[in-house]
C-alpha cells in the first residue's frame, strides 16, 4: 500500500499569480524588476519585465529561479555558502550551469513539496529576496 499522495504541480495560473503579486510588491517599494517563475523541471512557466527593469535583470532572475529550485533553498541562504572556505564554493565554476548566488531565488513548494521556484532581478538582493517571499507566501 503507498502512502504517498499526489501534490499538485505548479500551473500556469499559479505561475501568473507569483508574477502579479512578485511586480506589485515590487511596483509598492518602488522598484523596476523581471521575474522568472519555473517548473519543477526547471521549465519556464512565466515571465515578465518591467518596461524600465535593467535588462540584465531578465537572466538574473531567471539564474535565481534556476538556482533556487536546484538546490531546493532560498540563494538568499546560499550565499555565504560560495564564499571562500564555505560549504559550497567550488560548485558555481564546478558546473555547467547557471547557478547564482544573489538573495532573490525562492522555492516554491506545496503540501511540503518542491514544486518550482521564483526568481527577481533588478532590486537589490535583500529586495529582491523580499518580493519573491511575499508572491510565494501570498499562493494558495
Amino acid at each position: 500500500m503507498s502512502t504517498t499522495t499526489a501534490v499538485a504541480p505548479l500551473t500556469i495560473a499559479d505561475a501568473e499569480a507569483l508574477i502579479t503579486a512578485a511586480h506589485q510588491a515590487a511596483e509598492a517599494a518602488g522598484v523596476t524588476v523581471s521575474v522568472t517563475v519555473l517548473d519543477a523541471g526547471g521549465h519556464p512557466l512565466a515571465f515578465r519585465r518591467d518596461d524600465r527593469a535593467v535588462l540584465i535583470s531578465g537572466e538574473t532572475s531567471t539564474r535565481k529561479a534556476y538556482t533556487a529550485l536546484q538546490l531546493n533553498a532560498p540563494t538568499a541562504d546560499l550565499v555565504e555558502a560560495v564564499q571562500p572556505g564555505g560549504l559550497f564554493h567550488t560548485l558555481p565554476t564546478a558546473l555547467d550551469r547557471p547557478l547564482l548566488f544573489i538573495a532573490g531565488g525562492v522555492p516554491v513548494r506545496r503540501d511540503g513539496r518542491l514544486i518550482g521556484a521564483i526568481g527577481v532581478g533588478g532590486g537589490a538582493p535583500e529586495q529582491d529576496h523580499a518580493f519573491a517571499t511575499a508572491a510565494v507566501e501570498g499562493l494558495a
